[in-house]
């Protein structure tokens, strides 16, 4: 049988995600640039992951199943089945514009020194309204403190990358037969900054992003507050091994980018108005290091505010308060 290969890829790791998956493979066949494939790689579910997938009857849908290896072991599998030039990466509850695609592989096919393309994201609650907050991160003359600081990438369903970017990026553990790795599976999160700085350090290849905000990136409601002490933990892991490889650039930034990933984590606990701990991850920011405050005074100012009016109001007020300031804004 001849294999018809694709342009591009897009891989979707999918865990348990019945309830969003059809969405997002929806907005994914929607696309404006057509000749593509989509690897839906089933990470162990245990609900209907699969039988909804597979009510899909469009022939560029292809379902692989593994055992649970999580979030890096789907998109090292997804990486490994994709056939196409470029491969991006969407998430199984995130969506894409319809144009999203078509304006990467414009980019790549102008730049071949960009190996990894991205966007700005849109975050939306799980009825898929928007939160009133937008992932707007630095384009371009990317450095790796820039990517060990603010990850300006910003979460998995942003990026595409160029077929010939990611094979000088793999690996493969004494331990590991099935297949290479290019993301850490032994990081459960904190796998994608991971991957990026490894891939900044150890390549010639440019990752530059492109205007508008592509992606709706999706934030449950709940997921963080359970999570939130993991993640941060990890991250702190990812930073030790980012110091065997780097250990200048952990020495030199490693204060800045703690505060900025406790600025991030401050940002999601006030988009989930949980103020207690809003408030928590806004005084560590702020004594893990003053450089937020220095490089980007605004955002940080905006954060802290919230993150204080939300300690002080607690979430029915400040729910109350914000949405009538997007309602005057709307008039």
């Amino acid at each position: 049988m001849t294999v018809i290969q694709p342009t591009a890829s897009i891989v979707v790791p999918a865990y348990n995600v019945e309830a969003t998956v059809a969405e997002t493979l929806s907005s994914l066949l929607a696309q404006t640039f057509t000749d593509l494939e989509i690897v839906v790689v089933d990470d162990g579910s245990s609900d209907r992951t699969v039988q909804i997938v597979e009510g899909f009857s469009d022939p560029r849908i292809r379902l692989v199943s593994q055992r649970n290896r999580g979030l890096a072991g789907a998109h090292n599998t997804g990486i490994h089945e994709a056939r196409g030039d470029f491969v991006g990466f969407c998430d199984a509850d995130d969506l894409w514009l319809p144009e999203k695609l078509e304006r990467h592989i414009d980019h790549l096919r102008a730049r071949p020194d960009v190996g990894i393309s991205f966007s700005g994201s849109r975050m939306i609650d799980e009825k898929g309204r928007p939160l009133g907050i937008d992932q707007k991160p630095k384009l371009q003359n990317l450095t790796a403190a820039d990517i060990f600081k603010r990850n300006p990438i910003g979460n998995g369903s942003t990026p595409v990358i160029r077929r010939a970017a990611l094979d000088g990026f793999a690996y493969r553990p004494a331990y590991e037969t099935e297949r290479d790795w290019w993301f850490d599976e032994n990081f459960r999160q904190s796998d994608d900054i991971e991957g990026w700085l490894r891939f900044a350090l150890t390549q010639d290849w440019t990752i530059e992003g492109i205007p508008g905000l592509l992606t709706l990136y999706r934030i449950h409601t709940g997921a963080l507050s359970a999570n939130v002490g993991r993640q941060f933990e990890t991250w702190k892991r990812m930073r030790d091994k980012i110091g065997h490889i780097a250990p200048a650039l952990v020495e030199k930034q490693g204060a800045a980018a703690t505060a900025y990933q406790l600025r991030y984590l401050c940002r999601r606990a006030v988009s989930m108005r949980d103020g207690d701990l809003a408030w928590d991850f806004c005084r560590r920011f702020v004594a893990a290091s003053r450089r937020p405050l220095l490089e980007e005074p605004i955002k940080t100012a905006v954060t802290i505010g919230a993150a204080f009016t939300l300690k002080l109001l607690g979430a029915g007020i400040y729910l109350f308060a914000e949405q009538t300031m997007l309602s005057r804004r709307a008039a």
